[in-house]
């Protein structure tokens, strides 16, 4: 296994600060939908009709989970990535995560009237989603996905401490319907339900909500470098997926057979200030309510620069105690990368006309 790449900047009782500058991540095309825009197709009543029977229950670790590590994880390396991303794990396996009762009430969350009015949008990537539900309007999926259990699952699988991106991002979910008296809302052509694409955010955990019992097809595909296509086996409802997508071009297969594709995807990023994190938004600004995006993701971006700089401090007040000399190189490095992530950040937050 190779040896993770890290941006160090410093820590109290390090003598000088190491920062390797990692492969640079891929170019993310996002969806040419430039604002939020609704879906115009309709949910079929019958999947609205059996949400809303659920009663609801709060989020309870031992009851609504139901993990076993995945058979396999796919490394970089054996996908012609090695060198690239935060960590050496590409993607896993289907594994158990989420028990039928989880599931229900998730559903019953995404399907209530209240989030189909305020949370769903449409692109030419997904013509039919659900994103931001937020905690105020799920409670339960929100809660799902900021325990402690849950998270420590995703970073074990990932091969690297991770944390959801931000609340924005808890729980983004691409519905593609099968239903003949439903209007399609699948993406292009006969064999995918998304566009290819790589992620926003360093690693995804992708769950799915859906039955797919009589289910065919509905694998995650890859591209390699060599331009060979690799299909991963398909899920079950309740299983998970976890890849490091931001490095990894993919899109999930149509699926045929089942009445529906429903899948829960959430975005997460480093836990350590000190690791590259390659976030951007250009596949989440066109299908976002900018007033909770833009902010969500300034406050975690300028808290982790605020992480930096102390330990920065941290690291000069232990040099300047312990009598060793001023260490330029390393200070002129430490400081063109803060400069280079506020220059990301400018290339992130604009206004859209």
């Amino acid at each position: 296994m190779r040896e993770m790449k890290t941006q160090m900047y410093g820590a109290p009782s390090l003598g000088s600060i190491s920062t390797p500058r990692p492969m640079k991540a891929p170019q993310v095309i996002g969806p040419k939908t430039r604002k939020a825009t609704r879906p115009k197709c309709e949910i079929p009543p019958i999947l609205l009709e059996e949400a809303r029977r659920i009663s609801p229950e709060p989020w309870d670790a031992e009851r609504h989970l139901s993990f076993a590590p995945p058979a396999t994880v796919t490394s970089m390396k054996e996908i012609g990535l090695e060198g690239q991303g935060i960590s050496p794990n590409a993607i896993s396996d289907p594994f158990p995560l989420f028990t039928k009762a989880a599931i229900l009430q998730m559903r019953r969350e995404i399907f209530s009237e209240e989030v189909l009015e305020q949370c769903r949008y449409s692109s030419d990537f997904i013509a039919n989603m659900v994103r931001g539900m937020g905690h105020d309007r799920a409670p339960f999926t929100y809660d799902a996905w900021k325990s402690p259990e849950l998270i420590n699952i995703v970073s074990r699988v990932a091969g690297v401490d991770l944390v959801p991106a931000f609340d924005y991002e808890i729980a983004n979910i691409n519905i593609s319907i099968n239903d003949q008296n439903a209007e399609p809302v699948t993406f292009g052509g006969r064999e995918s339900a998304v566009a290819w694409h790589y992620d926003s955010f360093p690693f995804v955990c992708v769950a799915m909500i859906s039955e797919c019992t009589g289910m065919v097809g509905g694998e995650t595909a890859i591209q390699l470098p060599d331009g060979h296509i690799r299909k991963l086996r398909g899920p079950q409802m309740g299983t998970a997926v976890v890849m490091q997508g931001r490095y990894i071009q993919h899109q999930a297969l149509k699926a045929s057979g089942g009445r529906e594709r429903i899948t829960m995807i959430t975005a997460f990023r480093p836990k350590s200030p000190f690791l590259t994190d390659e976030t951007v938004l250009t596949g989440v600004r066109g299908i976002s309510n900018l007033e909770e995006l833009y902010p969500q993701y300034t406050l975690y971006r300028l808290t982790l620069l605020e992480q930096r700089f102390r330990a920065m401090l941290a690291a000069e007040d232990c040099r300047t105690q312990s009598g060793r000399s001023f260490d330029l190189i390393a200070m002129r490095s430490f400081l063109s990368d803060q400069r280079d992530y506020l220059e990301s950040m400018l290339a992130q937050l604009f206004e859209v006309e």
